[in-house]
């Protein structure tokens, strides 16, 4: 066997530059999850505490519209790596953005430390998430049986990284703070330390590992394509700034109401883009038909995720304010409860997959998806009971978390892996790159209007709140469920 075969199957018989991609996505969930594990505690624990003071509803605000704007800047990475830059560039880049976002967390200087961290993170994690996972389908041809497998390995990575990060970045705050308090700073340091073993892991490996394709944009930008763009840009931030102006001066410029304005934005970006493809002369009528099946999805898919990622908001708070933190002798932190979204995707995956296998009258995708949202409005009706039992003042055992993440988990492997597969299948050929940032804009509109609403959660709301959203997921799931067919027939032939 010659060297190029050897590389060609050295890591668990496929491609040695899996490894490479493998590392560097395990390293930066760690330092994204590690950092998402405490920052919540950060914002809101009193300033005698190591926090920085805010109120629980402002902080739980923040980290939503964060993770909502994680998921817009992918968008902007994935054109950029397509256009600009190329892959491998993009990501490095983005990793150094990300690596200098957790430094400036681990430095105390406050509030305004935090707001420089958003900023870098956001771009930094836009720039890289979307791109590492273009340049894994890269070490293939796409008549490579190894392919599916060469993924499921590259998502283990990322769910490994993202489970040994809530237990690794609050145990190094806890090991150096003082008098019971959190050393927030050291946490985060660990978050930056781990970016930056990725990165270094990256840079070396990349040059012998990786194709030499991902050096290069896949689809140049010309000279005559960037007069326009640069007149669209330069008019989009002086509308910003211009908004931004006006509520300085009418002294509206406040965290509240950026995080709203960027919600209006998370909101609107979506419904521009439909608009947008079921106008355009390039869709066909097959295609305009397969959009419209699309749109019940993409708000499934948003009322979805809106509960799904409110683990490291509303979850998080019921970790520290209302849940025992030990199992008999064992004690553990509030933030370690942020392990069990990617051990649960770890456990039920294969099983999921299993099961696609075997079933043969499986339902449609609309189907699962109505199930989905189903399981992940039980998975909040599940949270309303131990306050209906016991009140929501004391504290009560953790297995009501354990019992909601694994809920909503199955929830996950009905619409995750199964939206990504449809968002591909009905997307019109003319949009093919744009549908696939709609998937990711799904994720932004539920965190951006989640957002909004975990402001009212607090002991004193805790049933009604876990309720009426349960309650709005399950509703929405079982009205698709009366619409699977017709939305079937839409997709036109797709599956």
């Amino acid at each position: 066997m010659d060297t190029q075969q050897k590389q060609d199957q050295a890591f668990f018989g496929q491609p040695r530059g899996l490894l490479t991609l493998f590392s560097t996505e395990m390293w930066e969930r760690f330092s994204y999850y590690g950092m998402r594990a405490i920052l919540l505690f950060y914002m809101y624990f009193a300033i005698s505490k190591g926090g920085l003071g805010f109120s629980e509803g402002t902080a739980a605000s923040i980290m939503s519209i964060y993770g909502s704007l994680v998921y817009m800047a992918g968008v902007v990475g994935g054109w950029l790596s397509d256009r600009v830059w190329g892959s491998r560039k993009t990501v490095f880049i983005g990793g150094v953005f990300i690596m200098l976002g957790h430094i400036a967390l681990s430095l105390p200087f406050g509030a305004t430390a935090l707001y420089v961290s958003i900023g870098l993170i956001v771009v930094g994690t836009g720039l890289l998430k979307p791109n590492v996972s273009d340049m894994v389908g890269d070490l293939y041809s796409e008549t490579d049986r190894r392919r599916d497998a060469g993924f499921n390995i590259f998502v283990f990575g990322i769910n490994l990284g993202a489970a040994i990060a809530p237990w690794a970045v609050p145990f190094v705050a806890n090991l150096f703070g003082h008098h019971g308090n959190m050393d927030f700073h050291a946490g985060f340091a660990l978050a930056a330390i781990g970016m930056f073993v990725g990165l270094i892991q990256y840079y070396f490996d990349g040059k012998k590992y990786l194709s030499k394709s991902s050096l290069l944009p896949k689809d140049p930008i010309s000279k005559e394509e960037m007069k326009p763009l640069t007149k669209r840009i330069t008019l989009g931030v002086a509308a910003l700034v211009v908004v931004l102006a006006i509520m300085g001066i009418t002294g509206n410029l406040n965290i509240d109401n950026v995080i709203m304005l960027i919600t209006i934005v998370a909101v609107a970006l979506p419904i521009i883009y439909f608009v947008m493809m079921l106008k355009s002369t390039k869709v066909t009528k097959v295609e305009r038909s397969r959009v419209c099946a699309y749109i019940p999805l993409f708000i499934a898919a948003a009322i979805f995720w809106a509960i799904e990622e409110s683990g490291s908001v509303v979850l998080a708070l019921f970790a520290e304010n209302r849940t025992v933190l030990h199992i008999g002798s064992w004690h553990f932190a509030a933030s370690n409860f942020q392990t069990l979204n990617p051990l649960f995707i770890m456990i039920l995956t294969p099983l999921f997959v299993w099961l696609w296998n075997h079933w043969k009258k499986q339902p449609s995708a609309p189907g699962k998806f109505a199930a989905g949202l189903i399981f992940a409005g039980l998975s909040y009706a599940w949270m309303a009971i131990p306050g209906m039992l016991y009140g929501t003042h004391g504290r009560v055992s953790p297995f009501w978390l354990v019992g909601s993440w694994f809920i909503v988990e199955i929830g996950e492997m009905l619409i995750s892996p199964i939206g990504l597969s449809v968002t591909t299948k009905l997307a019109p050929k003319a949009f093919r790159s744009q549908m696939m940032s709609m998937w990711f804009l799904a994720d932004a509109a539920g965190q951006a209007i989640n957002s909004q609403i975990v402001r009212f959660y607090s002991s004193a709301t805790e049933v009604p709140y876990f309720l009426i959203i349960g309650a709005v997921s399950v509703v929405f799931g079982l009205i698709l469920c009366f619409f699977v067919k017709k939305i079937h027939s839409l997709m036109d032939g797709v599956d």
